[in-house]
């Protein structure tokens, strides 16, 4: 064929498709895509939320298209730790984590589990005998091992990972003498990691701790990393909980401790993210004080002054972009709830607390921070 005649046909398909597409807009039905979190940072890390119960069954509808729109991946809250699933020694109750697991399959979204192993929300009876006595050090191993191995191999295949330990380190870098420590001593950790593995050799592991940032905690962590994986233990990643204020932590001092975590080998998730917008109370504060204390400590019932929003969104941002600097090693950042009117930060530590700590807010719109990031080009 003539190169003209090829030219001049090439030309006419363009005018015809171009004619084609404008009026498809002008019908309205070319559609870009929605451009949400998971749309848009998607192929960085997964976002994730934390789910409750009530959410996955359907009954906060509104919370659930949030989840659809914006999330790649989901944690439960609670069904999942130790007191809603065996709240009786050879007794589980799986419903509520059937339902979670079932939610994210239909629709796409990684589960991660949480938690298999924490001295907090542990059903009473796990470490005691009938008199309430601790438990000797071979019972207690047969009964992280039944548990660990009942919830791992149930889920074999659908979670993605686990919460393997949950806050086993304190502030000051020594071990939480939790239960566990006290019968089992530092062998509890290594013992939980050595169980679930054998459960489900293909799942990933991690350990899980809040105060990250705090050099003491940072330098325990990094040695109690290299120690499973000198054992030759499976271990992921160290998931960070980012339970972060106005005035805490700084945020070099952050990332300081997610530079510290990868150059043991691992993986760093963000987990359980949230910044309370409230004034920062001391854990020995005594919160039972007088009326204006308890007001002081709830300033905000209603709505946040424009500046304090100002300020809270940017620092947000500031956290958002720091985690996507990192991301050839952030694999996850999981924000602890999916509104406002969900979060565990109202109440604390002073009931009737009204507190705005997460990425979208109680009528389920997305914050300014997120809505600034979703609407960036690159």
């Amino acid at each position: 064929m003539d190169n003209h005649i090829i030219l001049k046909v090439s030309r006419g398909m363009a005018a015809f498709m171009t004619c084609i597409t404008l009026a498809a807009c002008a019908a309205g039905t070319v559609t870009t895509p929605e451009r949400t979190l998971k749309t848009v940072y998607g192929d960085k890390f997964l976002i994730g939320t934390a789910m409750n119960a009530r959410q996955v069954a359907g009954e906060d509808s509104a919370a659930v298209e949030v989840v659809k729109r914006h999330f790649s991946a989901v944690v439960p809250e609670n069904c999942m730790k130790c007191e809603n699933i065996h709240p009786e020694e050879g007794r589980y109750d799986f419903r509520d984590a059937d339902a979670l697991v079932d939610f994210a399959e239909a629709g796409g979204l990684t589960v991660t589990g949480h938690c298999l192993i924490w001295h907090s929300q542990l059903a009473p009876w796990f470490t005691v005998d009938d008199k309430g006595q601790p438990v000797s050090a071979e019972v207690l191993k047969e009964r992280m091992k039944e548990h660990i191995t009942t919830l791992v191999s149930r889920y074999k295949g659908r979670v993605k990972g686990w919460d393997v330990v949950n806050e086993a380190i304190m502030d000051d870098g020594s071990y939480r003498k939790s239960p566990f420590y006290e019968i089992l001593g530092e062998e509890y950790i290594p013992l939980a990691f050595q169980y679930a593995h054998e459960a489900d050799p293909d799942a990933e592991l991690y350990y899980n701790d809040y105060s990250m940032s705090i050099p003491a905690k940072r330098d325990a962590v990094v040695k109690l990393v290299q120690s499973l994986k000198e054992q030759g233990l499976r271990v992921d990643a160290v998931g960070m909980q980012a339970h972060i204020g106005m005035d805490y932590p700084g945020i070099d001092d952050f990332e300081q401790s997610m530079l510290a975590f990868a150059a043991t080998g691992v993986n760093v998730m963000i987990t359980e993210w949230d910044m309370s917008a409230l004034p920062t109370v001391s854990r020995t504060a005594d919160v039972s004080d007088t009326v204006a204390f308890r007001e002081a400590m709830n300033p905000y019932p209603d709505a946040l002054p424009d500046s304090v929003s100002e300020a809270w969104n940017a620092r947000m941002r500031s956290f958002f972009e720091l985690f996507l600097k990192h991301a050839d090693f952030v694999t996850r950042v999981t924000a602890w709830g999916v509104t406002d009117g969900d979060s565990w930060k109202n109440d604390f530590p002073v009931p009737g607390r009204t507190d705005y700590p997460l990425l979208f807010d109680r009528d389920y719109q997305p914050k300014p921070f997120v809505q600034a990031l979703c609407n960036e080009t690159e």
